[in-house]
């Protein structure tokens, strides 16, 4: 699906290649934070702080939690 023409894209493209890397690398790491505050949100209340690392990160990289974390039932 796409839901941008062409116009606006080229639009956008041009403005990150405009931009220093270090800003372009700041935009990521806020996209990350901003996702990990999402699922964060999402997780029950009281979970242990190993349980919150374990399903963050299960969350945001899948099968590697298991091999970081071990399986879990």
């Amino acid at each position: 699906m796409k839901d941008t023409t062409a116009e606006i894209e080229a639009l956008v493209r041009s403005r990150y290649q405009e931009m220093r890397p270090v800003e372009r690398f700041l935009i990521g790491v806020q996209m990350f934070e901003t996702s990990r505050a999402i699922v964060l949100a999402s997780f029950p209340p009281g979970l242990s702080p190993e349980e919150t690392r374990h399903r963050l990160c299960q969350r945001l990289y899948g099968d590697l939690a298991d091999r970081v974390f071990g399986r879990r039932g």
